[in-house]
């Protein structure tokens, strides 16, 4: 490439601009630019000239048509080398452009917004910037297109180190990230368009998803070290919000299973009022429990499994404070998330430089409308399981009634058995988490193994209730979790012999709530 003589500078996002703009005019580069760029340019006392006098045309239709013009396409378009193509450029006086910096109208800020009215929304969709940065991207070879101000560092010292000449591998580079651009730019205004069009507070699968992502990190490795992995983000905001994004105070790189775990236990933990505690291993949790104070829930979770909690992820609903902090400094944890963290907290857990310290602000979680698991070529899309527990409408389908500290600790098991890989049972008190049966082939299995784990760490189920994330198929779940000695259970409800299952639970003397809502986790 020929030592850039001509840039078209138009920006919305103005980061870097007076530096980028010094040194084009070091470089004694002429520059072409629109309005509001063009006089933030001026005022750092850079010569511009402005798009309207190079083409000899005004701007019009207030702003909507500025830069979509033959001298602005052509220059940027034409081939170098291509004679037919320097033919034109003398037969029609054109100039050439050999830089475009561009970057788009706030389409997705825009959209956030609460209450943005689609007469801003529809104003906020840039049509001159998308179409020079596509004829700059595909005339690579002859000109280079930067979209992103954190590109400017760099090809300011490319320019400067060259004399004012951008390789061939940086072009390219440039191109290829400037059409990821566009593309993202139009499919984010392709689904916001579809979701406003959807009716208010349904969730309706739309007819097009659109997934524009960026490499925010390389991961260590995936599930397991032979796997490659890397976390994305929104191209538009790879800083986003979500578990994933949430700020890391200390500790080693966050690994793939340290996000899913991260994911799993914020997901739990959000169920609770309460101080609560969630501790868990391969997504699963193996300990569960809510307290008078955040410490006591720690304590009364790790009562649960102190053996499966080797190695786990910890989730907090509260800021933690020094006494909890110094409680989970004697086991050896992978990770911590919470909404915040004392400074005798932070103090305690810094003894421990490897432990990954992950604080989640509030009103940084996101809820997803959709989730998408991938199969092959295609995509499986679901609405998320955001349902509530809702006591209120629980059916009781047996004689005997659930006591009122029954009916809590129904309530506590419910949250928790949502959020267990199926099929999946969970054991029970008031507030802690006795006993959990998780990702077993049968539904007995899961209870048995509910089971097995209480017994072995030596927890009476004397007087605990149950929770089955779907139904019983067979009364023998049921009679098995009441000789282990559960007293009530709570269920979806909806087998072929609930009727049988029924009368076991009445003859057994405990009684059952149907919710009527199955929570499969798969």
């Amino acid at each position: 490439m020929k030592k850039i003589r001509r840039a078209l500078i138009s920006v919305s996002n103005k980061k870097g601009l007076e530096e980028l703009g010094k040194a084009l005019k070091d470089l004694e580069i002429d520059i072409l630019s629109t309005g509001g760029t063009a006089h933030e340019l001026s005022s750092w006392d850079i010569t511009v000239q402005e798009i309207s006098q190079f083409t000899g045309f005004p701007e019009i239709l207030n702003g909507r048509v500025k830069t979509l013009h033959p001298k602005v396409h052509g220059g940027i378009l034409a081939q170098r080398a291509n004679k037919e193509h320097i033919q034109a450029v003398k037969k029609h006086n054109l100039e050439y452009i050999d830089l475009v910096i561009v970057n788009l109208y706030p389409f997705e800020a825009t959209a956030a917004k609460a209450n943005v009215s689609e007469k801003e929304l529809i104003e906020n969709i840039d049509i001159g910037g998308p179409t020079m940065i596509r004829s700059a991207a595909k005339n690579f070879e002859d000109v280079a297109i930067i979209v992103s101000p954190d590109d400017y560092p760099a090809i300011i010292e490319e320019l400067l180190h060259s004399k004012g000449e951008i390789s061939r591998e940086t072009r390219f580079r440039l191109a290829r990230t400037a059409f990821a651009h566009t593309a993202a730019y139009d499919a984010a205004i392709s689904g916001t368009l579809d979701q406003r069009s959807m009716p208010a507070g349904e969730t309706v699968l739309p007819e097009r998803i659109h997934l524009s992502f960026q490499k925010v990190s390389d991961l260590n490795y995936g599930e397991n070290p032979h796997q490659k992995a890397a976390l994305y983000g929104p191209i538009f905001k790879p800083t986003g919000q979500g578990v994933p994004f949430a700020n890391q105070l200390q500790g080693k790189k966050l690994s793939f299973n340290n996000l899913v775990d991260l994911q799993a236990a914020w997901s739990i933990v959000s169920e609770f009022n309460h101080p609560t505690t969630i501790i868990i291993k391969h997504t699963n949790p193996c300990g569960v429990a809510s307290g008078d104070t955040l410490s006591e829930s720690y304590r009364r979770a790790l009562e649960v499994d102190p053996v499966s909690a080797f190695g786990s992820v910890i989730a907090l609903n509260r800021d933690l404070d020094q006494e909890t902090a110094e409680e989970i400094n004697k086991l050896f944890v992978e990770a911590i998330i919470a909404p915040g963290y004392s400074l005798e907290a932070r103090e305690r857990l810094a003894r421990k430089k490897s432990l990954r310290i992950m604080e989640m602000p509030p009103n940084s979680t996101v809820k997803e409308n959709l989730l998408a698991t991938r199969t092959g070529d295609a995509l499986l899309v679901q609405s998320e399981d955001l349902l509530l527990a809702l006591p209120e409408g629980w059916k009781s389908v047996t004689a005997r009634q659930p006591s009122p500290s029954e009916l809590q600790a129904l309530l506590f098991a419910w949250r928790v058995v949502k959020h267990v890989k199926s099929n999946a049972i969970v054991f029970s008190r008031e507030n802690q988490v006795v006993g959990i049966g998780a990702g077993q082939m049968s539904r007995v299995d899961a209870v048995k193994v509910a089971i097995m784990k209480a017994h072995d760490l030596n927890h009476s189920l004397e007087g605990s209730v149950v929770a089955s994330d779907a139904f019983f198929p067979f009364p023998d779940g049921v009679e098995f979790a009441v000789k282990a000695g559960a007293t009530a259970i709570v269920q979806p409800g909806g087998s072929k012999r609930d009727s049988e299952v029924i009368q076991a639970a009445d003859k057994l003397g405990v009684s059952m709530m149907f919710t009527g809502v199955r929570h499969f986790k798969h």
